[in-house]
């Protein structure tokens, strides 16, 4: 299992906090999963990636 760590800002008004996403490597199909309690826009998000 590898596990690749990225740093980022997301955009809130004027601010931009910093956000951190980790991310699971493997072998196989690509796919997405989204923990926690995504928004709707969240979860639209799917399907631009």
């Amino acid at each position: 299992m590898s596990l690749a760590i990225v740093l980022s800002r997301a955009q809130v008004g004027v601010e931009a906090p910093a956000v951190t996403v980790e991310t699971h490597l493997a072998n196989g199909l690509p796919s997405l999963t989204l923990v926690g309690l995504p928004e709707g826009a969240v979860k639209e998000s799917k399907d631009r990636v």
